[in-house]
């Protein structure tokens, strides 16, 4: 999976934790600004690579992927051939002009379900990776809620769009060792409810 799989939450998970931490206001200076400014920044190279989720989840992304590439191209290569044949067959005049156009419609039904079939895993695919990144941006969002209780940062933002960013305001290593630490594996489930016994019939 591309560095570029978690564009779509960079920013948002780290600033949503800090909508209800407002700066605080009791001291300013002449120009209206608060005297301290708490800000840190995050890493997500470093939270998708080292970030255990990530590393578990991407491979089965990849893996899924490739499968539908794999299902594609057969089925694309076995309907290119069927084609070649059929033109094949019909220049050595071997199908009469009904059994010729019963071929060929059954090489275009083919290559429509080939197209469903793309868009069908292409949508598949978008809609398990959209669900990756919403599974990150929570976890994101739930940590540095509890995270910034006690660190009271005004804003915690993403290094990505920052021109430039001093080493000592970098909390990513604290923010990965924390996603780690809650983290509890893909194979976690809770324990299923044992079934209720049915009570045999009672005899009239």
């Amino acid at each position: 999976m591309k560095k570029t799989l978690l564009a779509a939450i960079v920013a948002v998970a780290a600033l949503s934790a800090c909508n209800n931490q407002a700066p605080k206001m009791d001291e300013k200076t002449q120009g209206g600004a608060p005297a301290e400014l708490k800000i840190a920044y995050v890493e997500m190279d470093s939270i998708q690579t080292q970030y255990k989720f990530c590393k578990e989840y991407e491979p089965i992304l990849e893996k899924k992927t490739q499968n539908s590439r794999n299902t594609l191209n057969q089925k694309q290569q076995s309907l290119q051939t069927a084609a070649m044949k059929f033109q094949q067959d019909l220049q050595n005049n071997k199908y009469t002009q009904q059994q010729a156009e019963q071929v060929n419609a059954g090489l275009q039904k083919q290559n429509n379900d080939l197209q469903a079939l793309a868009q069908r895993l292409d949508s598949e695919l978008a809609q398990e990776q959209q669900q990756y990144l919403n599974a990150v941006n929570d976890s994101l969002q739930h940590f540095l809620e509890q995270y910034n209780k006690n660190k009271k940062y005004a804003f915690i933002v993403t290094k990505a769009g920052l021109l430039y960013a001093d080493k000592a305001y970098d909390i990513t290593d604290e923010v990965i060792a924390g996603l780690n630490k809650a983290y509890k594996g893909l194979n976690t489930k809770p324990a299923a409810k044992p079934a209720k016994e049915e009570k045999p019939a009672e005899k009239k």
